[in-house]
C-alpha cells in the first residue's frame, strides 16, 4: 500500500493516494516497485492529475527515447539543477547520476561546479550548453551546436541535450515553488564506492 509522505511537498496539500484516478495510482504502484519507496515527485505532482500525466509522460520519452545514454541525461539534470539550486533535484537525480555513472563522488562534483567535474572532454561541452541554456538562453548560438557536433554529438543527441535542458528547468522551478522535499532514500543511494 504506497502512502504519500505527509511533507512531500510544503506549499500546496499533498493528496491522497486512494483519492487520486486509477491511471495516476498504477504509473505511481510501477515507480514505488522499482524503486522501492515512493518519489515524492509522484505524491507533488498528483496534486492537479492532468499535469502529472503530462509531466510523467514527458519524462519518459525523454529517457526512453533519446540518442543520449541515461548517464548524460541524468549529468544535463544535475548540473541545470546544481545552477538552478533545486534541492529536490539536486538530491533525487544526483542518487540517479551516481548510480548510472556508478560513480558515488559524480554528482557532488556537478552540483558544486560541473564545470570541475571529472567528466570527459565532450560530456563537459555538452554540459556548458545545457547551463547555458538554463541562465542565458538568448545567448545559445550556431557556436553553441558546432561545438555540439564537434565532440560527437549527433542532431537527434543535439535535440536531446535541448529537450532535457528546458524540461529540467521546468521541473526545477515547480519543484522549487512547490517545495517538493526529496525522499530520505535519495541521499544515500549510489553512494557506495566502485569495485
Amino acid at each position: 500500500m504506497v502512502e504519500f509522505e505527509s511533507d512531500a511537498m510544503r506549499r500546496f496539500p499533498v493528496p491522497e493516494y486512494d483519492e487520486l484516478p486509477s491511471d495516476l495510482r498504477e504509473r505511481i504502484d510501477e515507480e514505488t516497485e522499482r524503486a522501492g519507496f515512493t518519489p515524492n515527485v509522484f505524491a507533488g505532482f498528483a496534486y492537479k492529475p492532468s499535469h502529472f500525466r503530462a509531466f510523467f509522460d514527458y519524462h519518459d520519452a525523454l529517457v526512453e527515447d533519446t540518442a543520449l545514454d541515461r548517464e548524460e541525461v541524468e549529468m544535463i539534470i544535475v548540473a541545470v539543477s546544481g545552477v538552478n539550486h533545486c534541492y529536490y533535484c539536486n538530491v533525487a537525480h544526483g542518487a540517479l547520476a551516481r548510480i548510472y555513472a556508478e560513480d558515488p563522488t559524480l554528482a557532488d562534483q556537478l552540483v558544486a561546479n560541473y564545470r570541475t567535474a571529472d567528466v570527459s572532454d565532450e560530456r563537459l561541452v555538452m554540459l556548458d550548453v545545457a547551463v547555458k541554456l538554463t541562465e542565458r538562453p538568448t545567448e545559445v548560438s550556431e557556436a553553441d551546436f558546432e561545438h555540439l557536433r564537434e565532440a560527437g554529438y549527433s542532431e537527434e543527441a543535439i535535440w536531446d541535450i535541448g529537450a532535457v535542458t528546458a524540461f529540467f528547468n521546468l521541473s526545477n522551478r515547480m519543484a522549487m515553488f512547490a517545495d517538493m522535499r526529496p525522499n530520505d532514500e535519495f541521499h544515500t543511494l549510489g553512494r557506495e564506492p566502485r569495485e
